[in-house]
Formats: C-alpha cells, sequence, structure tokens
C-alpha cells in the first residue's frame, strides 16, 4: 500500500469516525494509565457534582421563594390603601368602588392591631389581630382552605376568633377554648390608659404552612374589632388583591381614582423589598460560589489532558508521519476532554432532577438519621423543603459547565496539536 493510500483515511473530514475512534480509546484506561483515568473520573465526578449541586440549590431557592411570595401574597393584601384626609368610616363604598376596577380580584376592609395573647400555657407570645368580614375571609383562600378544626362559617356572629395552629399549640389552646387578648391601647380613665383585656373562644384554626402567620396572627370578626380597639364604624385601611402582582403599578391610579379620597397606596413590594432582595442577594452569590464546584472540575480535566498528552507523545508522532494533520490531533484531543464534561453534565442533571423531585423524603429521611429537624419551620418560616426548577436556569447551569468543560480542552489540545513527530517522541 502507497503513502497516498495509508494516508487516505487520516485525511478524511473534521470529526471523522477515526478522530472519534482514537478519542474514545484515549479515554479508556489501560493498568500503566491508572493515574489518568483517576483523574479523568475525579473530573467527571467533580462536574456531575458540581452541576447537579448548581441545580438543586437553585431549585431550593426558587422554591422557597415562590412558596413564600405565595403565602405572603396569599395572607397579605397586593395593595395597601390607607386614608390621609379622615377617618375610614364610608370603607364599605370605598371598597365596593374598588372591586369594581378591572385586573382586581377583591378589596377588604380590615382593621389591624398589635396585642399580647395569653393562653393556658406559657406567659403569653405576641400577636396580630386582623379585624375582618365573615365573607372576606372566605375569600382569602389560603385561610379558608386550610382550616383543620372548626369553621368559619357564620363568622360574623360566632363573637369568636380563628388562630394559627402554632399559636394553639405554643399557648396550649384547642378548639372552644377561650385565648385573652391584651391591647395597651384600652379604656382612658383619669388614672392614664389602662390595657384592655378579653377573652375569645377559638371557633377556627388555620395553618397556612409559613410559621410566622401560623404562630402570630389572631383574625376576629370585623365588628368586635371595631369594639375591640374602639374604632366604631370605621375601617383602618383597605386591602386589594389583585389579579397579576407583577402588575400592580399599572393599576395604582385606577385604585386612587376609584377611592375618590386622598389615599397612600403601598404595595406588596414595597413592603417586603428588604426580605426579598436579601433572598435574591443570596440567591446571585450561591450561584457563584457553586459555580467554582465545576471550574475546579474543568482544571482537573485540564490536569489530565496535559498528562495524557505527554503519555501518548510517540502516538502523537506515529499518527503525524501516518498522515494526521495537526487539526485533527487538536480535534481528537477535544474530543477525549469534552467527552467527560459532556457526559459529567448530563449525568449532573439527571442527578439534580431526581434529587429535586425528592427533596423533601431526602430531608425527612436525614431527619429521621440524625434524630433532630434539619429544617426548622420556626427558623425557615416554611414546614417543608420547597424545590422549584426554572427550565432557563437549568439550561444556563448546562451551558456554563459545558462551556468551562470545553474552554479547559484548549490549552492541552492546542499543545498536543503544536507538537511535530520529532518532538512528539521526545516524551517517550
Amino acid at each position: 500500500m502507497s503513502e497516498a493510500a495509508a494516508a487516505k483515511p487520516l485525511a478524511a473530514g473534521p470529526f471523522s469516525v477515526f478522530e472519534r475512534m482514537v478519542a474514545w480509546r484515549y479515554l479508556r484506561s489501560r493498568r500503566k494509565e491508572t493515574v489518568i483515568s483517576v483523574i479523568a473520573s475525579i473530573s467527571f465526578l467533580g462536574i456531575m457534582l458540581g452541576v447537579a449541586t448548581l441545580i438543586v440549590v437553585m431549585a431550593v431557592m426558587n422554591g422557597f421563594r415562590a412558596e413564600l411570595l405565595t403565602r405572603i401574597l396569599g395572607v397579605n393584601g397586593h395593595l395597601i390603601v390607607q386614608p390621609l384626609d379622615m377617618p375610614l368610616e364610608d370603607y364599605a363604598q370605598v371598597a365596593s368602588r374598588i372591586n369594581g376596577v378591572s385586573g382586581v380580584k377583591y378589596a377588604i376592609p380590615l382593621i389591624d392591631g398589635q396585642v399580647l395573647a395569653q393562653g393556658n400555657i406559657g406567659g403569653g407570645t405576641g400577636a396580630l389581630v386582623r379585624g375582618i368580614r365573615g365573607e372576606d375571609l372566605g375569600k382569602i383562600s389560603i385561610v379558608a382552605n386550610n382550616i383543620k378544626q372548626g369553621s368559619i362559617a357564620g363568622f360574623d356572629t360566632s363573637e369568636g376568633v380563628a388562630i394559627g395552629s402554632r399559636m394553639a399549640e405554643n399557648l396550649g389552646l384547642a378548639l372552644g377554648d377561650t385565648i385573652t387578648l391584651i391591647s395597651p391601647d384600652g379604656d382612658v380613665t383619669p388614672l392614664g390608659t389602662t390595657p384592655r383585656m378579653k377573652g375569645y373562644p377559638i371557633t377556627a384554626i388555620f395553618e397556612v404552612g409559613m410559621s410566622e402567620y401560623d404562630s402570630s396572627i389572631v383574625y376576629m370578626p370585623f365588628s368586635e374589632a371595631q369594639l375591640y380597639f374602639n374604632l366604631d364604624g370605621r375601617a383602618q385601611t383597605i386591602e386589594v388583591y389583585v389579579d397579576n402582582p407583577d402588575n400592580v403599578d399599572a393599576l395604582k391610579p385606577k385604585v386612587e381614582e376609584a377611592a375618590r379620597r386622598p389615599v397612600n397606596l403601598v404595595d406588596w413590594r414595597e413592603r417586603n423589598k428588604t426580605f426579598f432582595d436579601a433572598l435574591q442577594v443570596e440567591r446571585n452569590v450561591m450561584f457563584m460560589i457553586l459555580t467554582l464546584i465545576v471550574l475546579v472540575a474543568a482544571l482537573n480535566i485540564i490536569s489530565g489532558l496535559i498528562m495524557l498528552v505527554k503519555d501518548k507523545g510517540h502516538d502523537i508522532a506515529i499518527l503525524r508521519t501516518m498522515g494526521a494533520t495537526r487539526g485533527a490531533i487538536l480535534r481528537i484531543f477535544l474530543m477525549t476532554g469534552a467527552a467527560i464534561g459532556v457526559v459529567g453534565t448530563i449525568a449532573g442533571v439527571l442527578l439534580g432532577v431526581v434529587i429535586c423531585l425528592n427533596v423533601e423524603r431526602i430531608r425527612q429521611f436525614f431527619s429521621w438519621l440524625a434524630n433532630e429537624r434539619l429544617f426548622n419551620p420556626e427558623l425557615y418560616f416554611l414546614s417543608q423543603l420547597p424545590a422549584r426548577m426554572d427550565a432557563s436556569e437549568t439550561i444556563s447551569v448546562v451551558l456554563m459547565a459545558l462551556a468551562l468543560s470545553f474552554l479547559a480542552t484548549l490549552f492541552p489540545a492546542w499543545r498536543a496539536a503544536r507538537l511535530d513527530p520529532v518532538e512528539a517522541l521526545r516524551y517517550e
């Protein structure tokens, strides 16, 4: 066979069967290449764990934010209307007009007040009393659909209150027991203002799944709240729930016009700005930190390929003398290193998806194994560990891992391609 005929198979197009075959051969380990094989395995595991960790952490943080947002916006209004000129005595008419604004789901007159709540055990706890009409309480689905005990039917005439499950647990209260509410703004006497103390029977116990609300909110019939807080015939605010919370800015002028009086409008983003900004900063920082795991794995690819190039110097010399071009050598080592990154990324995505789908079961298992609560709802607000994968974020993680893997192969592959047959023989 002539030299031209022998060189013909090697002169095939880029990423030909021959180049793929040689790259695959270099990926397989032999006894004398154990160190290279170990480095490649470590690189594969590093990329897989890095990608999986990024996907899981970002999914948990997305789920955490989404669950908090759902509960915060489910219990609190998206837009708070506060009068500036006079007491809100025509609250029913104002709420009715705002209800007629396109994009508004419902407007609810409210009375809010801070009190000290006492039960059968403990010294008491701070609570937020929310005076609300029974029909409006039924509209707050996150509360109305999560009544664990009792009922909110006939709430207006019950002269009782609805409390959260954690408050009932902390104060040793059950359905039908009496909770004592103490307000510092009581009756005015010649000796000064005396605290107001009154007991109310518990007619319902709810659980929205957010410990801050389950342990601090007391819903009271609107008429009872007016008497308790000396607001006869008045409301303090009107909370507006809208169809699209992200579009609340466009509704502000319409709501203000419907109120027909000077009002102060505060939306949900202003009320929770610090909290959600902190979550966003934490999310971005965690992404940057965890990206370092993938970067370290990519550096392992560089070291592994450099050792492979040194070990295969004799093979490179033979391939070059047989007619392999520098481009062919470059592509062989590019495919060798990139294969580790691609397979590691795919494995990482699969592992991350499996963990995200079973994250709560995994948490429960480790809680059982350690015999302690690993996700205390009193610290993390939620009773379960949420995970919500975002397609765009997952794609960005995959692209980032693949980009780092490909970039890591460039220098070793370029170095292999620069070797001429004479220089390559020196590595032998």
